[in-house]
């Protein structure tokens, strides 16, 4: 018996160390991942600021900081979320996960209508792509940042759904962590966005 019993023992054993080898490996990638997207997001901006220079569009300030508000805000439901995880308690994370997807989705939704112009009906103060170059950079950056946002709505979607199957533990939420991780990352990249679209630079009417 004692035997077997230290059979099964290194078998948990090597199981255990081969998942934290693994894990040490999904981190490294997601934050390799994370650099070459850096490179993506720092083009823009340089773009941003070699066109422009000291000036920018007059956008709303006010849709700005409501958009913001919304992302920053959908940082801490995500948080609560893994938090949830990590304690093994569903609920919070179901509820946390899909308050971000919800958060993120309005985020966008702010975005579509009020800088893209998607609803004119609805809101007439908006830049074009081929208006000039203040048009094209806010499309650029908003386009490349809103394509983030909808991968993370659906990679949120995915791991909510196997969370609400069981598919995750406090011990095992690789999945969970990679996606916070991600979303955290996509509204780091936007607080850097945020002031060189709205703040920074003299309006230009």
């Amino acid at each position: 018996m004692s035997v077997v019993a230290g059979h099964i023992a290194a078998h948990v054993t090597a199981h255990v160390d081969h998942y934290k080898e693994q894990l040490r490996h999904n981190r490294l990638g997601l934050w390799l991942f994370f650099i070459s997207e850096a490179f993506l997001f720092g083009g823009l901006l340089v773009v941003r600021f070699y066109l422009w220079g000291e000036h920018r569009p007059n956008v709303d300030q006010v849709v700005g900081l409501i958009v913001t508000s919304v992302l920053l805000i959908s940082s801490l439901s995500m948080n609560l979320a893994e938090k949830g995880m990590e304690h093994g308690d569903r609920r919070t994370f179901s509820i946390g996960m899909l308050t971000t997807a919800v958060l993120g989705t309005i985020f966008l939704g702010g975005v579509m209508i009020f800088e893209w112009g998607l609803f004119p009906a609805i809101y007439q103060g908006h830049l074009t792509p081929g208006q000039d170059v203040y048009g094209a950079v806010v499309f650029a950056m908003t386009g490349m940042h809103a394509l983030h946002v909808i991968s993370g709505i659906i990679f949120i979607l995915i791991v909510w759904n196997l969370g609400r199957k069981g598919h995750y533990s406090p011990d095992r939420h690789w999945g969970v962590e990679s996606c916070a991780i991600y979303w955290h990352y996509v509204d780091l990249v936007w607080i850097f966005f945020y002031p060189a679209l709205y703040l920074i630079g003299t309006p230009v009417h």
